[in-house]
């Protein structure tokens, strides 16, 4: 009897310097030999029900069509075996020490020409397998072919520039790999820790993936399903598994596109906002997946940064499985999925904006604020995102919103500008004094709220060619009001010759001062003279300590002739010009105050204290002859 000796082969240079990259610097997660492995069994056993549909004599037709992993921490071994197509002698040389089938030399010329050549690699057997030899010191594979007259064989290398070839008796179809690991990597033969990188990486393979016995990957890969195929509640649980959620989703977008590229995505928006409850901020729990194999749990540029509340899975099969994350996050691959996603996902918030408006307001009211970021920083998306901003204003009720859409189709027919204000909340808006001239003549003025609105609206400057206007500027022109009927009023002359008095009292605080019809109630109103920045623009830019040109950006006030305060200032300027002085003053400090413009309080506490002190004063004597006059007089009247 005859001693079979190994067949002795050299890797192909190509293939020894491949394994140098594979080992050295592709993968810096030594866990992805585990996926990779995975991936090429899967591929196996997938080829193997193709040729069961085919071909007649397949042998070991009986056995299960599954993957089982076996970890041995005592003997420091992890062996993958499937039950797939399995290989011959020549298509193990073929596959695992030639570059014939592998893509080595592919992959080697795109490394010399400097391109993504890691993206070029969509999955073929040999790059993913000599991820192995990342954590094994040995690599032995076994394989048998499905063809009945085939012989089994061992492939065996330790990596170093050779391998050997041996026929083996009794092996079954499909493909058996025995790594023995490195000293330093023997935690891979832990079963946790296998059954932990398979939850992470391989949970959705569509094969039975068995670790010692258990079975391991129990869910399915529904986003590759058809939606009617799909309960409410299987949506529910996939993304509490996958997304590792405890809420319910609010919004699901289950979709499938071929072109431009192949994709198959389920993406869920949760029901709270993390960031709003004082949480770190959101990242991104979109998993990235090539034919139901995990290739980044959280891929940078998958997304755009203002829609990292989402959580789900992107499954394309035009991605690359053998790469690199550190690779993925410059693929071009990667910025087409964004831009065809991103697309998607508003397009779905536009139609559910449309047909369940109480539901997306629900969304806005939970994470608008992520689109309003969009739409202060993606100009690429700019146009989609303002049409899905939503505001209260002083024509809605408390607590509902309108659109820039609604607006524009309910603006008079000769209104030529959108109307807003800013404050802290509705209250201040609608008891303050620039919402009058609004309010008065019906035109609608929407309420922002935050600080983010005003650079929104900064951003934007116009909707559907309508320049977008703060109602406190001061160029805003109204048609005039009739005044009411025995409305007393200031005539043309006091009036003007009032301004004239105040801006020689107020000099410098003012651009100007004018009578105006924007208002009814209050008695004056500072709007602002700055054509650039609002003023509370400005106000927040200064909380943020940034930079603003001109801090004392000067104002121009506005006074009500109709109002008493006005008129009776009128005509204490020439009784008590210093009492008139100093009530100009505060009236010219409380309009600051209504704009938010007010930056030191004191001097304006400490003249109040004065006025009181100065209408306060009477002596006694004086008081009691008034008092004496008024009851002589009403003696005489009886």
């Amino acid at each position: 009897m005859s001693i079979q000796v190994p067949e002795k082969h050299e890797f192909q240079a190509e293939v020894k310097q491949l394994l140098d990259i594979v080992i050295h610097s592709l993968y810096t997660n030594k866990d992805i030999f585990v996926r990779e492995l995975i991936s090429n069994a899967s591929d196996a056993l997938e080829k193997q029900r193709h040729i069961r549909i085919l071909e007649k004599e397949i042998f070991d037709d009986q056995l299960e069509l599954e993957i089982n992993i076996t970890t041995d921490d005592t003997a420091n071994t992890v062996t993958i075996q499937d039950f797939g197509l399995g290989m011959s002698r020549d298509e193990l040389v073929e596959n695992l020490g030639t570059i014939a089938h592998s893509g080595s030399r592919q992959f080697l010329q795109a490394l010399a020409e400097g391109s993504e050549a890691k993206s070029n690699l969509i999955g073929q057997f040999g790059v993913g397998f000599y991820s192995a030899f990342m954590v094994a010191e040995e690599v032995k594979v076994y394989s048998r072919s499905w063809r009945k007259d085939e012989e089994g064989h061992v492939w065996k290398s330790d990596g170093s520039g050779s391998y050997t070839i041996e026929t083996v008796e009794g092996q079954r179809r499909g493909t058996k790999i025995v790594l023995a690991l490195r000293e330093d990597r023997k935690s891979f033969a832990k079963s946790d820790t296998i059954k932990r990188i398979i939850e992470e990486y391989s949970s959705f393979v569509q094969f039975p993936i068995n670790v010692n016995g258990e079975r391991v990957n129990t869910q399915d890969a529904i986003w590759l399903k058809n939606r009617t195929e799909v309960e409410d509640e299987e949506y529910n649980e996939f993304y509490k598994f996958a997304c590792k959620a405890f809420d319910e989703p609010m919004l699901r977008l289950h979709f499938n596109a071929d072109a431009p590229l192949a994709i198959n995505a389920l993406l869920f928006t949760p029901s709270t906002n993390i960031e709003a409850m004082g949480f770190t901020r959101s990242e991104c729990e979109v998993g990235l997946y090539c034919k139901k194999v995990l290739i980044d749990p959280e891929p940078k540029g998958l997304f755009p940064e203002w829609l990292r509340f989402l959580k789900g899975v992107v499954d394309s099969a035009d991605l690359p499985l053998n790469i690199s994350r550190e690779t993925m996050q410059d693929s071009a691959l990667v910025r087409k999925l964004n831009t065809v996603l991103t697309k998607r996902y508003l397009r779905q918030l536009a139609e559910e904006a449309k047909k369940r408006p109480e539901k997306y307001e629900t969304f806005w009211n939970t994470f608008g604020i992520y689109l309003k970021e969009g739409v202060t920083g993606d100009f690429a998306h700019q146009d989609a995102l303002t049409k899905l901003l939503r505001f209260e204003s002083s024509l809605t009720e408390a607590g509902k919103l309108t659109s820039l859409e609604n607006y524009v189709s309910g603006m008079k027919e000769d209104q030529k500008e959108i109307y807003y204000l800013y404050s802290e909340n509705r209250e201040a808006i609608e008891s303050g004094p620039y919402l009058e001239a609004f309010r008065t003549r019906n035109l609608e003025v929407l309420f922002i709220y935050h600080p983010i609105d005003e650079f929104v609206m900064n951003r934007l400057r116009e909707f559907d060619g309508k320049p977008l206007v703060s109602a406190d500027q001061d160029e805003i022109e109204l048609d005039s009001l009739t005044p009411e009927d025995g409305a007393e009023a200031l005539s043309g002359k006091d009036a003007d010759d009032l301004c004239g008095w105040l801006k020689n009292n107020l000099g410098d605080k003012v651009e100007s001062v004018r009578p105006s019809d924007r208002l009814t109630d209050s008695p004056a109103l500072a709007s602002n003279a700055d054509k650039v920045m609002t003023a509370s623009m400005r106000r927040i830019m200064k909380n943020m300590n940034q930079e603003v040109p001109d801090m004392a950006t000067k104002v121009v006030l506005h006074i009500n002739p109709r109002h008493s305060l006005i008129r009776n200032l009128s005509a204490l300027r020439h009784q008590n010009e210093d009492l008139a002085k100093l009530v100009a003053e505060q009236v010219m400090d409380n309009t600051l105050v209504a704009a938010g413009l007010m930056e030191d309080p004191k001097p304006m506490l400490n003249r109040v204290y004065h006025i009181l002190e100065k209408v306060s004063e009477s002596r006694p004597g004086e008081k009691a002859q008034r008092h004496k006059g008024t009851e002589a007089q009403s003696g005489e009247e009886d």
